[in-house]
């Protein structure tokens, strides 16, 4: 099996992959990630994970991080080797992964955005629109010639919400499951129905004219941690993939043995 481990501002993706043709998950799990966190701290939350998922450190042949947290990635990297006996591959320059980058300059691309993109080149059909919904919101578009042209940032869904809590002075603190309708009637479903919606209606405009710029109808797949939510309201056709960065790092793993 093969760890694969994707590290994010807010959270740390652990999944565990079979060696197939099909690379099936086996399972995928989420942890804070906390930069103080130790190399043992990481190492107790990695080997209770696949305790947890009837998984012997043993089983463990490979593993592979993503990641966007510079500071965390060599601490992770050492708390998997102290489990699992393991040298991680990080992806970064001089990896293989199929994936052809022509944005200004490539080498600012995040290893999340590319390791999506790679998983999106292989499983689904060119062109592509990939949206991750995490701290940060993202767009990517890769052409039918698996070309990484561009994309867009924008706050996340948690952290726009943060933004309003904290500088407003009587909206509450509130969580994120779906209005019952769009038109809220209380403060509450008023917040939620303009997070989620506010969201969906976003990203519907953004797929709209990114197809409207190229002139074509593009596939489009959505991953990250509140997209479950926020697909089911989207008007356009969006498919959800909760494993997408999962089976990119898989991908990229096997290209680079």
């Amino acid at each position: 099996m093969v760890l694969a481990v994707d590290v994010g501002n807010t959270n740390i993706v652990v999944g565990c992959a079979e060696r197939t043709e099909s690379d099936r998950m086996v399972f995928a799990a989420r942890i804070s990630t906390n930069r103080n966190s130790t190399e043992i701290e990481y190492a107790m939350s990695i080997k209770t994970i696949l305790e947890l998922n009837g998984i012997s450190p043993d089983d463990i042949e490979g593993a592979i991080i993503s990641s966007v947290v510079p500071p965390v990635t060599v601490t992770l990297k050492t708390a998997i080797k102290l489990v699992t006996g393991c040298d991680a591959l990080v992806v970064g320059p001089g990896i293989k992964t199929g994936l052809s980058i022509v944005i200004d300059n490539p080498a600012q691309l995040g290893a999340d955005l590319a390791v999506a993109a790679v998983a999106g080149i292989n499983i689904y059909p060119l062109p592509l629109i990939i949206i991750d919904m995490g701290t940060a919101s993202t767009v990517s578009v890769v052409d039918e010639n698996r070309n990484y042209v561009g994309g867009m940032i924008m706050p996340g869904i948690v952290t726009a919400l943060e933004s309003l809590t904290e500088r407003t002075s009587q909206l509450p603190r509130i969580s994120l499951d779906a209005p019952k309708r769009i038109v809220g009637t209380n403060t509450v479903d008023c917040m939620k129905s303009g997070m989620l919606y506010g969201t969906a209606a976003s990203l519907d405009g953004i797929i709209l004219r990114i197809n409207e710029l190229y002139g074509i109808k593009h596939t489009v797949v959505a991953t990250g941690g509140l997209s479950a939510t926020v697909v089911p309201l989207c008007r356009e056709e969006i498919i959800h993939d909760a494993d997408l960065l999962l089976k990119g790092l898989m991908i990229i793993y096997n290209k680079n043995q």
